[in-house]
């Protein structure tokens, strides 16, 4: 009697041939990238092991699986660069025929640490994190046996794979820009103990300022939101700065406004940069010189892993840095001499 193994992963496949996880998956779902020839050796020991796949060259479909998306409330209700973040996401999985499901998790959940109704009721088979939790509900989530990634986001204390901006890379870019524009006197705005991504925008910063030598004062960095996530009234400095490095779009724009009803001109006294390259950029007047985060690829690498972890559970990536581009508008002047 034939006995059939099971729990045959495309990892298995992969090991017994000798090919990465990624050949066998083309190979099982129709996909090109990989010859013919390989692509028969590859279904034929499958066959061989039991794997059960769906999809071939001839139908050229893929599986189907059920993925959650897990979205705070505080950056659904405050942030719009989230939900056009988790729009995007959505919009890419229906394209690749994977039903994507949004469940926004709301403060009392997150801190009460209640587990999603999505996993309460086995519903997905993986989920993306989308943007910063708590360290419990976070541990909470990570005990449940499904695959799982952040994305926007990492936890220092909590392993598990990210998809994340190139948050240190981009501020630097943007420090850098207002350095080179004679700028000496410059400050930061951003809560850097709300996220990850504004942690390392500041870190992107100070490093930047470090390495050309300039002063970094207490008073220039700038908190601009609570420990719950709402926005505080910026507390500008005594000794005031030529020129700001904001953390996002929207804390610029705020800044700028604020800047406008002091009496300052922005980009002829006062000079200010940000991050996401989003409509809050735009929105300003002048509108705002920003480092882009390229949201397709931060949603399509997003779903490429939650489906490689959904197909193999010893998949994993680490963290993935997904790279931007700055963007020159009108709201940075060079320095006078």
């Amino acid at each position: 009697m034939d006995v059939i193994r099971k729990s045959v992963t495309m990892g298995d496949v992969a090991k017994e041939l000798g090919v990465s996880t990624v050949s066998v998956s083309k190979a099982l779902t129709g996909k090109d990238g990989v010859s013919d020839a390989v692509r028969k050796m590859i279904i034929k020991k499958a066959d061989e092991m039991g794997y059960r796949y769906t999809g071939s060259k001839k139908e050229n479909t893929a599986e189907r699986h059920n993925i959650g998306i897990f979205v705070s409330e505080r950056f659904i209700t405050k942030d719009a660069y989230y939900s056009r973040l988790y729009e995007k996401t959505m919009m890419l999985m229906s394209e690749q025929k994977q039903m994507g499901m949004l469940e926004i998790i709301r403060r009392e959940t997150e801190k009460e640490v209640q587990p999603p109704a999505l996993i309460s009721s086995n519903q997905i088979e993986g989920a993306i994190v989308l943007g910063q939790m708590s360290k419990e509900y976070l541990r909470m989530l990570k005990g449940y046996k499904i695959p799982f990634l952040f994305m926007d986001f990492y936890d220092e204390d909590i392993i598990e794979d990210s998809v994340i901006s190139d948050s240190v890379f981009g501020s630097d870019i943007l420090t850098n820009y207002l350095i080179n524009k004679g700028h000496k006197k410059i400050a930061f705005v951003g809560s850097i103990g709300s996220t990850s991504s504004i942690m390392d925008r500041y870190i992107g910063y100070y490093r930047a300022m470090l390495k050309a030598g300039l002063a970094i004062k207490e008073e220039w960095r700038i908190e601009d939101r609570s420990e719950e996530g709402d926005k505080i009234e910026l507390n500008l400095p005594s000794d005031f700065p030529t020129a700001f490095v904001c953390n996002s779009d929207s804390a610029a724009f705020d800044l700028v406004k604020r800047l406008q009803k002091d009496g300052y001109c922005v980009p002829e006294d006062i000079s200010v940069v940000a991050f996401d390259n989003f409509i809050y950029a735009e929105m300003s007047s002048p509108k705002i010189t920003t480092y882009g985060v390229d949201t397709d690829a931060l949603a399509n690498t997003a779903i490429r892993i939650i489906l490689g972890k959904i197909a193999d559970p010893e998949y994993s990536v680490g963290r993935v840095l997904v790279p931007g581009s700055l963007i020159e508008r009108k709201s940075v002047m060079r320095v006078k001499e």
